[in-house]
């Protein structure tokens, strides 16, 4: 009986994942012969024996912890079997596979850098299963020779583990130890200083110092957590007066500041490492996160940060190394010269970083992704049921930068590029475009963009020379909702609540609180918050009190305002609005949050950083329960009345934070739940910046109880998702499917 035989063709996230040794060591338990390498589409296998169905079947359900299979494919194969089974070298170049994210330390890693062999204490240790993937990744396939480790020739004792297919290092491209690889030091004004980095390091935090750490996507600048002194010394150095510092820690240690449920330590735990938002237990300085419930936490994800943790004992400040606004830094020549008045030591190493990545930013319960970075990217989430695989672009929109890349029925929506107001934030952002065209051999038909023709983003794409699709702003906050849960093409419409700051309307006008009914195809606006000027156009988005006077104003409490905001210039601002004069009116949920903060105090003068009015509000927010109700057309102005009533009877600001909250959820559910109740449409979708508020998440949630709720889980509901959206947009509009009659294209 002539033996089974077959070709096996596994695509997805299966490269630099430890794949082929896995292969090699179930087709030896399988009793298999035959072959596998690595080549521009994934994983190849030529394999003879019996049993190949279920040796398929076990390369999806079996396979190494970071890999993800979208694939295994079987066809027919002819030829001579070898005597055994083999790892055989990557074959052909290209870029049709998948790149695995960079991978927090394994715990096998762990305890070798804590034992006593010849990688004890050595700060770059890695293996198939952790270690610096995309962050030092040059070109595809993923070879040692395309990565900056190309720098660093492998000693022998590596050479032999990385031949070997039983040892977890074969073919760990990032293979390292002291003898070969990577060299941590620690220096004072550009000199190295004799001694051991790590305790160097250690003594200047101790100190109250402040310590630039050279990491994985790029510098962090580090303090003690518990000093507050030196958070002052920080705030002031980096400009920084009041924006939440994220915080590192051994896992015992953030519990001792933080509470941690299993959820957020599932989370921790990840192989991505984000810094999670967790519930404060109030027993840091408040120089941590000034006015904040919560606390951005994360672990140590390389073995240089479980060093430097575990010898200084507790929680470090390990916040972004660069001045407030601009691209974080990530080379030791960058480091030096943009860093030298913010740190008092540097603990730098000479590996290089291929591209800068800042953290990923995300919350466990409920579960939103807020920044996605590090660890994240370039993963890639699939297409909805129904979509052509047509290559397009999408560029995104100013705020929280990303570029999506769409190519074989996935979406790669790229790494957080930052605010595209900041010139350097911008040369970042055309970096991205190059590079991800290059790596992923990215050829688009269409680039998709906003509708605001002066946003950097959208100036680029209508440079490219491709056919420019333009996608309203909400209405691809509508598609990234649809997509990131897999809604289908042809689904059927939803209502969709987007809720953020600004994004320019299909009519021209300014719009930020919407219930949009509709699909990837086109959006119909059939609700809003009632309007209100803008007084000095981009100075209401840094100055809530602007916001509160003409949101007070139009409610017919004009003394309120005069006596609230008796130190600022009144009578200009209601002149110029009255007039017209740069005072836009728009329909912002995040500039009514601004307005409600600022009537409770929270606020005084200028935000120091986006969203600060907001997140005060969220936080000083108390228990759940009847809101303030709002008029006909979702107006403010009968809760801005029940508002001013509580001020004057003494309420407490908690409540009427909460009773703000729930309100506003209450008045856009209600126009929501009409809609599904109707017919008109089939599920409910979140969207939007202000949907990071989790208050107010949990008070929309609660008043949908009974229909289909669609929320962000993998993709930014703020503008970090916008990308996706777009390109989804453009796909559908591409599609050979009409446009649904009856919707206007937003």
């Amino acid at each position: 009986m002539k033996e089974a035989q077959g070709f096996i063709r596994v695509r997805g996230q299966v490269q630099g994942v430890g794949f082929r040794p896995f292969v090699w060591q179930l087709a030896r338990e399988m009793g298999l012969r035959g072959r596998v390498w690595n080549d521009a589409e994934g994983v190849a296998i030529e394999a003879w024996g019996e049993g190949l169905d279920r040796f398929a079947v076990a390369l999806r359900s079996r396979a190494p912890l970071l890999a993800r299979v979208d694939a295994v494919e079987v066809s027919a194969l002819a030829g001579e079997a070898p005597a055994g089974f083999e790892i055989v070298e990557t074959r052909g170049r290209g870029a049709e596979t998948r790149v695995t994210p960079d991978a927090a330390t394994c715990p096998d890693c762990a305890a070798e850098v804590r034992g006593q062999g010849r990688r004890a204490g050595y700060a770059f240790t890695n293996c198939t299963h952790c270690g610096p993937r995309f962050s030092i990744l040059r070109g595809l396939p993923y070879d040692r020779a395309q990565t900056t480790m190309s720098a660093f020739a492998i000693c022998a004792d590596c050479a032999a583990e990385y031949a070997d297919p039983g040892d977890r290092r074969f073919h760990a491209q990032p293979i390292a130890c002291p003898t070969c690889g990577p060299r941590l030091w620690y220096e004072v004004g550009e000199a190295e200083v004799e001694g051991d980095p790590i305790a160097l390091a250690v003594a200047e935090l101790r100190r109250g110092g402040v310590v630039a750490v050279k990491g994985l996507g790029g510098v962090h600048l580090a303090c003690d957590a518990a000093n507050p002194a030196a958070l002052a010394l920080l705030r002031g150095r980096k400009r920084r007066p009041s924006k939440p510092f994220a915080l590192m820690g051994c896992e015992a240690d953030l519990a001792r500041v933080a509470v941690l449920v299993e959820a957020d330590l599932v989370l921790l735990r990840d192989p991505a490492a984000p810094v999670v938002l967790v519930a404060s237990r109030g027993v840091l300085p408040e120089g941590v996160a000034p006015g904040m419930a919560s606390l951005g936490v994360m672990l140590p994800y390389t073995p240089l940060h479980h060093l430097l943790l575990e010898a200084f004992g507790s929680v470090l400040v390990m916040t972004s190394g660069n001045l407030s606004g601009e691209p974080q830094v990530v080379d030791n020549a960058e480091a030096r010269d943009k860093l030298a008045g913010f740190a008092d030591g540097f603990l730098m190493h000479d590996r290089d970083i291929a591209r800068r990545l800042d953290d990923s930013v995300e919350r466990a319960v409920p579960r939103m992704v807020l920044r996605r970075a590090r660890g994240r990217v370039p993963g890639v989430l699939p297409l909805p049921p129904g979509f052509p695989a047509r290559p397009v672009l999408a560029v995104g929109g100013q705020m929280k930068g990303a570029v999506c890349l769409v190519k074989q029925g996935q979406a790669l929506l790229g790494h957080h590029l930052g605010d595209l107001t900041d010139a350097l934030s911008v040369e970042e952002f055309h970096r991205a475009l190059a590079d991800y065209a290059a790596l992923f051999d990215h050829r688009p038909a269409v680039v998709a963009c906003d509708l605001h023709p002066g946003y950097a983003a959208t100036r680029a794409a209508e440079a490219m020379g491709l056919p420019v699709m333009r996608v309203q702003h909400h209405h691809a906050h509508l598609a990234a909702c649809l997509g990131d849960n897999l809604w289908p093409l042809d689904g059927g419409p939803v209502a969709a609540i987007v809720l953020d700051g600004l994004g320019l309307g299909s009519d021209g006008t300014i719009w930020g609180g919407e219930v949009l009914l509709g699909d990837y195809r086109g959006a119909e606006r059939v609700a809003h918050l009632a309007p209100a000027p803008l007084p000095g156009g981009d100075a209401a988005s840094r100055q809530p009190w602007r916001n509160a006077v003409m949101r007070l104003d139009q409610a017919g409490l004009p003394a309120l305002a005069d006596r609230l905001f008796a130190g600022h210039p009144l009578a200009p601002l209601r002149a110029a609005a009255a007039k017209g004069v740069n005072a836009p009116l728009s329909s912002s949920a995040g500039r009514l949050f601004d307005a409600v903060a600022a009537c409770l105090g929270l606020v005084t003068g200028a935000q120091s950083y986006e969203g600060e009015a907001a997140m005060r509000l969220e936080a000083l927010a108390g228990p759940e329960g009847p809101g303030y109700a709002f008029g006909p057309g979702l107006d403010p102005a009968p809760m801005f009345c029940a508002l001013s009533a509580d001020l004057a009877a003494g309420v407490p600001a908690a409540v009427i934070s909460a009773r703000f909250h729930d309100g506003l959820a209450q008045a856009f559910a209600d126009v929501a739940l009409g809609l599904v109740g109707q017919g008109r449409a089939k599920a409910v979708a979140l969207s939007g910046g202000c949907l990071q508020n989790a208050r107010l998440h949990r008070a929309l949630v609660a008043a949908l109880d009974g229909v289909p709720v669609l929320l962000h889980r993998q993709v930014p509901a703020n503008d970090g998702g916008l990308a996706l959206g777009q390109a989804l947009v453009a796909l559908a509009r591409e599609s050979a499917e009409a446009a649904p009659r009856g919707l206007e294209t937003c």
